[in-house]
């Protein structure tokens, strides 16, 4: 069974306009990574900051990002990605999907969890 073993800080939910996004920096398993965090109210929704089509960031300047209609935009490729689930659902990488991240809000903190 799975359990968490560690809980990194990410950012305060403030940080991340309603209905906005943000990138920030997590250290996983493999080093440092960029991350989206996805806000609806007080759910928070985590992914890589990778598009699946050629490996590069989603957002058109640090932690800027394109979101229109509960999707999330690709800035360099145009592929279109569902913010509930990751989903390309237009573009280059269609049916492909972002990797999702555990992330959590306690408080006012959000925070990624490592599960082991």
């Amino acid at each position: 069974m799975d359990t968490v073993s560690h809980v990194q800080p990410l950012c305060e939910l403030d940080d991340i306009p309603d209905g906005g996004a943000t990138a920030v920096d997590a250290l996983l398993p493999d080093g440092t990574e960029s991350l989206i965090l996805l806000r609806r109210g007080a759910e928070v929704r985590g992914y890589l900051n990778v598009c699946p089509h050629a490996g590069r960031r989603l957002d058109y300047a640090p932690g800027k990002f394109l979101l229109k209609n509960d999707t999330l935009i690709c800035a360099v490729h145009g592929a279109t990605f569902n913010q509930a689930d990751g989903l390309c659902i237009a573009g280059p990488c269609r049916g492909e999907h972002l990797r999702a991240v555990a992330v959590r809000v306690e408080g006012d903190a959000v925070q990624l969890a490592t599960i082991e």
